[in-house]
């Protein structure tokens, strides 16, 4: 089959014709990309729409439908489903008064659909406000071919053995930066509170931070960063894969997680440490229950990559400690020397849907 010989030309920059012809945003009307979850809990779809005006407040946008037959959350008969904005970013792609809008999926009684985990993550974020929850999630993943094949590798073989990826700099070590490098200024060009980025352990795998966030805000801002991400690499004729542990990968290869990190006011105040120290005792008795929703299929995926080998504790067992890469939670070398600042929560996978991650922290702590 032709498609398994493909290889993208790298690297990756190369001259390219602007895709508007050189037409400005428009002058008065404004495009909105409504950007949703589908029914596989791993991916994101969009569509655009022209308003008159620029809606002042996230409530003047108005509910949109779509199939979702064809978006695996919907029977044909009964298709229509209910895309409702939550959040509105400036459009890093489209410039001028455009818009990107994070939106709930609901069915057609008005309720979250099944993948729809926002709804219920805001009432307890509502619920533990006044302990101002801080969140940042570390979002690693991997850029791949499209015919899944990890960039840069050899389509015959493996790359050197890891150890000259991580943070590297080299065509030989460093494959994809020209994503990279787009992805951190588009975020920034969106309003994200993107942190920073690094290439990571594995080749062709990469990590962005996005944070600090309070509260809902940490999920909506993940999910439109990856939007943002996939577009980028599709502009770049690459794709990115979310999975904590492709097939191609199973070998003595770091795996992908999303680390979230986490604080509370008593956990940045000082003396923090005892309210930090605290809180394992809840993240103890929810992991099961955790492991369970820290990626969209019930635990599985992350089986494949939490097997206490490769910088990652074992799925079946909470552990905590300070600069531990291997435990559960690490409470970084700094925190424990200043007795205050925040937890590292490393059970998340890649793929996690970070509304029930940042739900299920704060829950498992505050409630």
């Amino acid at each position: 089959m032709t498609h398994l010989n493909y290889e993208t030309r790298m690297p990756l920059g190369q001259a390219v014709i602007d895709q508007f012809l050189g037409l400005r945003p428009h002058p008065t009307k404004v495009q909105a990309t409504y950007v949703w979850i589908d029914g596989t809990g791993d991916n994101l779809r969009s569509k655009t729409r022209t308003f008159d005006r620029l809606p002042k407040k996230i409530e003047e946008y108005p509910i949109w439908n779509y199939d979702g037959s064809s978006t695996g959350q919907a029977k044909g008969r009964d298709s229509d489903r209910y895309l409702r904005p939550v959040a509105s970013y400036p459009d890093p792609f489209l410039g001028g008064q455009n818009r990107l809008v994070m939106c709930d999926t609901l069915d057609h009684e008005m309720q979250p659909t099944a993948t729809n985990h926002r709804q219920s993550c805001a009432e307890i974020m509502h619920e533990v406000r006044d302990t101002r929850p801080w969140f940042g999630m570390e979002q690693e993943y991997l850029i791949v071919d499209r015919d899944e094949h990890p960039l840069g590798w050899p389509k015959h073989g493996y790359p050197a053995p890891q150890g000259k990826y991580y943070c590297s700099v080299g065509a030989d070590r460093a494959f994809g930066r020209e994503v990279v490098e787009t992805h951190y200024r588009a975020c920034l060009h969106a309003g994200l509170n993107i942190f920073g980025t690094n290439a990571e352990v594995t080749p062709g795998q990469w990590e962005f931070q996005i944070g600090t966030c309070e509260g809902i805000d940490m999920g909506d801002q993940l999910w439109m960063s990856r939007y943002i991400l996939h577009r980028v690499a599709e502009q770049f004729g690459v794709c990115v894969s979310l999975d904590p542990k492709p097939k191609v990968t199973m070998g003595d290869w770091n795996g992908a997680g999303c680390h979230t990190n986490f604080s509370t006011a008593e956990m940045r105040a000082p003396g923090g440490i005892a309210a930090i120290e605290a809180a394992m005792d809840g993240l103890k008795r929810t992991h099961l229950e955790a492991m369970k929703v820290y990626d969209p299929h019930g635990g599985e995926d992350n089986l494949r990559r939490l097997t206490g080998r490769h910088e990652t504790s074992s799925a079946d067992k909470f552990s905590w400690g300070v600069a531990n890469r291997g435990c559960s939670i690490r409470i970084p070398r700094q925190v424990a020397a200043e007795r205050k600042g925040y937890l590292e929560d490393r059970r998340p996978s890649s793929n996690c849907d970070p509304y029930q991650v940042t739900a299920m922290i704060a829950q498992s702590i505050l409630l």
